[in-house]
């Protein structure tokens, strides 16, 4: 009897909010036989991935399934959730059938995905991963706010604002361009920072982009004693940060280069 052949673990990363972004490669797959996998809160919560798709007018299949990732930093609970997501992963594989697990935004950025695909590969090394990447949260802010991330040779960073003002502060002075993921805990901190370096005016707040609850901040201190959504970010600009000397490179020999 021929061995039924392990079905592959998809990522289909959907963008930050707005189907319209959905790629071709996405789209394809959400339409093929895969088996839907999608994450959620908690068991019976929405799913923001699943709205995404549900917005874009795509049928959910009655198979599909949530699997569930507590909103938690302690990496022992959040383990057991992972194994337990993997041997979910694992039954529908081993039937030979692909699973395509959603993704809001891109699957390599700051994505649950990044935790059950190497969970899956501890238990079951042969399994075949692959990502299908996605626009992220941050390009899709800039685009809304017609303003580059970077231009020629800007520097930027990102980040989550968990790591404190302190930290933000210290890469204002190394990069042109801070994204800033997360901002909730600390939007306070970070406004006054934004104010004391004055940086308003090269500052801008999105979250839930591309969703219909989309909201936009470029006056950011109105984001004062404001309710903030968890899928929230803030990019800070710095044109006056000082630019140390850019060592350029050449494709041809050194003799030449210094002709």
């Amino acid at each position: 009897m021929k061995e039924k052949k392990t079905g592959k673990l998809i990522a289909a990363s959907l963008g930050p909010g707005d189907p319209g972004l959905i790629t071709r490669d996405a789209w394809a797959l959400l339409e093929s036989d895969s088996c839907w996998l999608y994450p959620v809160k908690k068991t019976g919560a929405d799913s923001y991935a699943l709205d995404i798709v549900k917005r874009a007018g795509l049928s959910v299949p009655d198979d599909a399934l949530a699997l569930a990732f507590p909103m938690t930093h302690d990496i022992s609970i959040l383990s057991k959730y992972w194994v337990e997501a993997a041997h979910t992963v694992l039954e529908i594989l081993h039937s030979g059938r692909d699973a395509v697990f959603l993704v809001e935004g891109d699957a390599s950025t700051y994505s649950t995905f990044g935790n059950l695909a190497p969970t899956v590969n501890a238990i079951d090394e042969s399994v075949e991963i692959k990502v299908i990447a996605g626009v992220t949260s941050f390009s899709a802010a800039a685009s809304c706010v017609n303003k580059p991330l970077t231009e020629a040779d800007d520097t930027m960073a990102i980040i989550p604002a968990g790591y404190g003002v302190k930290v933000v502060e210290k890469l204002l002075a190394d990069f042109d361009t801070l994204v800033l993921m997360k901002v909730k805990p600390i939007i306070e901190d970070l406004l006054d920072l934004i104010e004391t370096k004055n940086l308003l005016d090269h500052s801008y707040f999105i979250e839930r982009a591309g969703t219909p609850d989309e909201r936009i901040v470029t006056d950011v201190l109105q984001l004062r004693d404001t309710r903030l959504h968890y899928l929230s970010l803030l990019v800070i600009q710095n044109p006056h940060r000082e630019h140390g000397e850019i060592i350029r490179g050449c494709g041809k020999k050194k003799k030449a280069c210094n002709e």
